[in-house]
């Protein structure tokens, strides 16, 4: 049947992917305020019924689904950005629920790589709207009582300051783009806050890299 075609291959078929870019279009696309609160209910149905989808094999759909969400998470609409907000925190839990509430590894790496690039493509991210969201979030996890003796709740206190060392030490580059030292100082602490994921200090490892090849600090 349809389910079991849409599950074919842990939600990473051809047939999936037409289903989820409709959602996704109807994110990336204005919408008024109730069509666009629909939409958000529409997805945590989506989450809940194909959970594989987004919480393995591939990690594309998770991805696309954390970028929009947040980009939503500092929207001029307060109503939308609680909505927003509860929606990623739904992805987190059922995540954690996922893995039989060991973790939400996947929903966070994703959630930082969002942000990172949401720096990048989004003027004005981080300011008291996202910051507004990231607080919600934190109070669903501290007021959510079946995980209240888990681990989770500490997890996303971390996920969330996690994002907010990302924007500050952001806007602290941005002030210290024409000070070499400075700027590889801070790419440094950001690289060592990200111990746990790879990718991501791989990704400042880099970049650090870069700068001192540019200024002939080979020895660096």
């Amino acid at each position: 049947n349809l389910k079991n075609q849409l599950l074919a291959d842990h939600g990473h078929n051809p047939l999936m992917k037409k289903v989820f870019d409709v959602y996704l279009c109807f994110l990336q696309k204005n919408q008024s305020e109730t069509a666009l609160k629909n939409v958000f209910i529409a997805l945590r149905a989506l989450i809940y019924k194909f959970p594989s989808t987004f919480y393995e094999g591939r990690a594309d759909m998770c991805s696309a689904l954390c970028y929009e969400i947040l980009k939503y998470c500092n929207s001029k609409l307060s109503s939308i950005r609680t909505e927003a907000s509860q929606l990623l925190y739904f992805l987190m839990r059922n995540n954690f629920d996922y893995t039989g509430k060991k973790s939400f590894v996947r929903t966070h790496l994703q959630v930082i790589i969002s942000v990172s690039q949401l720096i990048a493509d989004v003027v004005g991210i981080g300011g008291t709207r996202f910051q507004q969201s990231l607080s919600i979030i934190n109070n669903c996890a501290n007021n959510d009582r079946i995980v209240k003796h888990t681990t989770f709740p500490s997890d996303v206190k971390d996920l969330t300051k996690r994002i907010r060392t990302v924007l500050m030490a952001t806007a602290q580059m941005k002030e210290h783009e024409n000070d070499p030292e400075m700027l590889v100082d801070l790419q440094y602490s950001l690289a060592k806050s990200y111990a746990s994921t790879p990718e991501l200090r791989k990704t400042w490892l880099d970049s650090m890299a870069r700068i001192h090849v540019k200024n002939g600090d080979l020895s660096e």
